[in-house]
C-alpha cells in the first residue's frame, strides 16, 4: 500500500528499552539506546501515558479472586457473551501486566499479578508422562474452554515461560525455579533437528504431534526460552532459540510474502539484547528475516488520512491486527540501527499505528480502558456483516493485552 512520502523528524536520546526478564524498574544502563520520536504524526507522550494506565486498570479489573480474569465482556449489556477461556490469553495477559509494572511501577498491580500466576500454575501446569523432568503447559476444559481434550500446545508453555519469567521481574520467586527449567525442557523435546517444532503433545494420541502447524506457536516458544536463558545463563535455552529463529528465517527466506509473525520479532529482540556474542552470521540471518516481516507488515498499514481505520492493518477496522504488529515493529526499533533504511518508515508506521489504537480505546465507564474487536463496523447488508457489526463491540482480554503492550513499547521508544 502507497505511504506517505514526508517523515516526521526523530531525535537521538538516551534510552532504554528494558526487556522484561532483564530489568525490572531499576533498568540495566548496558542495553542499547534508541531513537525516539518528536513527530506530530503519533500521539503525545501524556495521551499515551493515560491510555496505558486505563488499560492496565482494565485488566487489573478483570482479575477474579481465583486469579482467573474475566475473558469476554460486551459493551452491550442486552449480549451475554460464551462461557468459554483460553490459557494462552491468560499467560499473554499476565505479561503484558508485568510490562506495565515495569514501565510505571504500580504496586496496585503486584497482587493481580501474584493471583493470575497462582492460576496458572494450579489450573494449567503439571507433569507430562514419562518424563519427570519436564512440565508444561495444559489446555484442558477444567481451564481451557476452548479445547475438548487434554493436550500440551507448543505456544501454551512458550507463553506460559514469558509470564511467569515475566512475573520474577515484578516478585521474585513466584515460580521455583525447577519449575522453569522443567517448563523449558518440555519446549526442547518438543523441538526437532532443524530447529522446527512439535506444535503439541497428546498422551490419548500418539504423543508429539506435528499433523498440524500454528503460526505463532515457534515465536512463543522461542521468546521465552531466550527469557529463560536471561534468567539463568543455560546455553541449551538459547540455543533451542537460535535454532527456532534460525528454521524460520530460513524457511521463508526467498519468499515474497511472509506472515506477520510478531512472536518470532519479539523473540529476536530479546535474543539481539541478551546475547551480544552472537554469531554474525547467525546475527544477519535473523536480522534479515525481521526486516522482512517487518516490511510486509508496513505494506499492509492502511493509509486513508482522516479515515477512522487510517493507521490500522487491515480495512474493516480490527484493533488486534494492529496492536500485534506494532508490538513486533517496535521489537524491531529496539535493535534497528538509527542509520537503517528501513527505520524512518518504522517510525512512522508505529507512531500512526499507536494513534489508531488510542482511538479505538474505551475512553471512560464501566469498560474505560478496554480495547473492542473493531473500532469500526460494515455497512454492508450480508449476515457475515450483520455478525461482525455485532461482535464489533466485544472486549476480550487479549485484544486489551496486545494493545497494552504496544503502547507501553511505543511509550518506552518516546522516552520516560
Amino acid at each position: 500500500m502507497e505511504r506517505r512520502n514526508e517523515v516526521a523528524g526523530w531525535v537521538v536520546a538516551g534510552v532504554v528499552l528494558c526487556g522484561l526478564a532483564g530489568c525490572g524498574n531499576g533498568g540495566d544502563s548496558n542495553l542499547p539506546l534508541l531513537s525516539v520520536a518528536a513527530t506530530s504524526a503519533g500521539p503525545r507522550a501524556d495521551e499515551v501515558d493515560a491510555a496505558i494506565s486505563l488499560s492496565a486498570a482494565y485488566l487489573e479489573r478483570q482479575v477474579e479472586p481465583d486469579g482467573q480474569f474475566v475473558y469476554w465482556v460486551h459493551q452491550d449489556p442486552d449480549l451475554e457473551m460464551p462461557d468459554k477461556y483460553n490459557i494462552l490469553r491468560h499467560a499473554g495477559t499476565i505479561y503484558s501486566l508485568c510490562m506495565a509494572y515495569d514501565l510505571t511501577g504500580d504496586g496496585s498491580l503486584r497482587e493481580p499479578v501474584r493471583r493470575t500466576v497462582q492460576y496458572l500454575r494450579q489450573q494449567a501446569i503439571g507433569s507430562v508422562d514419562g518424563h519427570p523432568e519436564m512440565l508444561a503447559v495444559w489446555s484442558h476444559p477444567q481451564a481451557d474452554t476452548l479445547t475438548e481434550s487434554r493436550s500440551a500446545k507448543l505456544g501454551g508453555t512458550g507463553l506460559g515461560l514469558v509470564a511467569l519469567l515475566s512475573a520474577e521481574a515484578v516478585e521474585p520467586g513466584l515460580t521455583p525455579a525447577e519449575e522453569l527449567r522443567s517448563l523449558g525442557r518440555f519446549l526442547l523435546y518438543l523441538q526437532k533437528r532443524d530447529g522446527s517444532f512439535y506444535s503439541k503433545f497428546d498422551p490419548a494420541l500418539w504423543g508429539r504431534d506435528d499433523s498440524w502447524n500454528s503460526l505463532y506457536y515457534p515465536g512463543e516458544a522461542a521468546l521465552g526460552l531466550v527469557m529463560l536463558y536471561q534468567y539463568d545463563g543455560a546455553a541449551q535455552w538459547r540455543d533451542s532459540a537460535v535454532a527456532a529463529l534460525g528454521y524460520l528465517a530460513r524457511s521463508r527466506k526467498d519468499s515474497s510474502s511472509v506472515p506477520a509473525d510478531h512472536w518470532a520479532l519479539l523473540a529476536t529482540e530479546q535474543l539481539f539484547l541478551a546475547d551480544e556474542q552472537l554469531e554474525p552470521a547467525t546475527r544477519e540471518l535473523l536480522a534479515d528475516h525481521a526486516r522482512q516481516i517487518c516490511r510486509s507488515m508496513v505494506a499492509e498499514q492502511v493509509n486513508q488520512p482522516g479515515s477512522v481505520v487510517h493507521g490500522g492493518f487491515v480495512t474493516d477496522g480490527r484493533t488486534t491486527p494492529a496492536a500485534t504488529r506494532l508490538e513486533g515493529l517496535l521489537a524491531t526499533l529496539a535493535w534497528l540501527p538509527a542509520d537503517d533504511s528501513l527505520r524512518a518508515e518504522l517510525e512512522l508506521a508505529v507512531a500512526e499505528g499507536t494513534g489508531f489504537l488510542l482511538r479505538a480505546q474505551v475512553p471512560e465507564g464501566e469498560y474505560s480502558g478496554g480495547i473492542p474487536r473493531s473500532i469500526s463496523t460494515s455497512t454492508e447488508s450480508s449476515r457475515e456483516a450483520a455478525v461482525f457489526n455485532m461482535r464489533a463491540e466485544e472486549i476480550r482480554i487479549d485484544y486489551v493485552q496486545h494493545a497494552l503492550s504496544a503502547m507501553i513499547r511505543y511509550r518506552r521508544l518516546m522516552g520516560r
